[in-house]
């Protein structure tokens, strides 16, 4: 199972990282480790990967299967609660990406958890894909 979170700031953008592992723009997120809740793995996976702390509660937003790899990810809409956005070691680069810039950036699997997000869906979205396209 993995998490990511989405933050979205006053201008209503959200900030997408440039993994360094495969170069593709993702939200922040990632795997849970064994011990950990889920909250713990989204605050640790934010902040690791974008400098940003984020306050408690985040709000669920989707529910996506990756069909090929079968890996859950729940995506949580955030908010900022202090630190400063930066790189890491799992991050390349990091953009703050409007929803048109979310669309062109990411690949469509990954987009649609920041386009889910950034709309709030309200019952969680829950949707299937192939690691890069819905299915």
């Amino acid at each position: 199972m993995s998490v990511a979170g989405v933050v979205i700031d006053a201008r209503g953008r959200a900030p997408l990282i440039q993994r360094r592992d495969n170069g593709k723009w993702e939200p922040p997120g990632g795997v849970l480790e064994r011990e950990e809740t889920i909250p713990a793995a989204l605050q640790r996976e934010v902040l690791e990967e974008t400098g940003i702390k984020i306050a408690p509660p985040a709000t669920l937003t989707g529910v996506y299967k990756n069909m090929t790899g079968l890996i859950v990810s729940l995506v949580f809409r955030c908010e900022v609660a202090d630190g400063a956005p930066t790189t890491g070691d799992e991050t390349r680069a990091l953009r703050w990406a409007t929803r048109e810039e979310v669309s062109e950036l990411a690949d469509e699997a990954y987009a649609i958890r920041v386009l889910d997000a950034m709309d709030g869906a309200s019952p969680p979205a829950i949707r299937a894909h192939d690691g890069v396209k819905l299915v």
